[in-house]
């Protein structure tokens, strides 16, 4: 369990916490947005793949977590500067603007369906 370093959580409250098996990890020193970030990340993973899917299993839930990290990171647009992919630059811009209705555009299902990807084609 990641928490924060507030004094309302009591040493009693780690100590049940590990009698229990889990771990407590303290975020960051004077670090507030840690745990927004996170929890964005968190809210969309489940809005946008644990809302839509069954999961059998923790491999099933290790698989398709896996998958989501991968389109999250390498294909999901954000909201950012252009909707830029946070680990690939911007996109070029389309300067023709005939170029726009000769789009061929390609989807690619992931986890079954439940996530969409879309490129151009060659």
């Amino acid at each position: 369990m990641i928490r924060d370093r507030d004094d309302k959580f009591a040493e009693l409250f780690d100590t049940v916490l590990r009698d229990a098996g889990i771990g407590v990890v303290l975020s960051g020193v004077q670090m507030p947005r840690m745990n927004s970030i996170m929890e964005r990340w968190v809210q969309t993973c489940r809005r946008e793949l644990l809302d839509r899917t069954l999961i059998w299993n923790q491999r099933h839930l290790i698989h398709a977590l896996r998958e989501f990290e991968h389109f999250y990171n390498g294909h999901r647009p954000h909201q950012g500067i252009a909707n830029a992919r946070p680990l690939y630059p911007l996109p070029t811009p389309i300067t023709d603007p005939h170029g726009i209705t000769r789009l061929d555009i390609r989807r690619r299902d992931r986890l079954g369906g439940t996530l969409h990807e879309y490129q151009h084609a060659a």
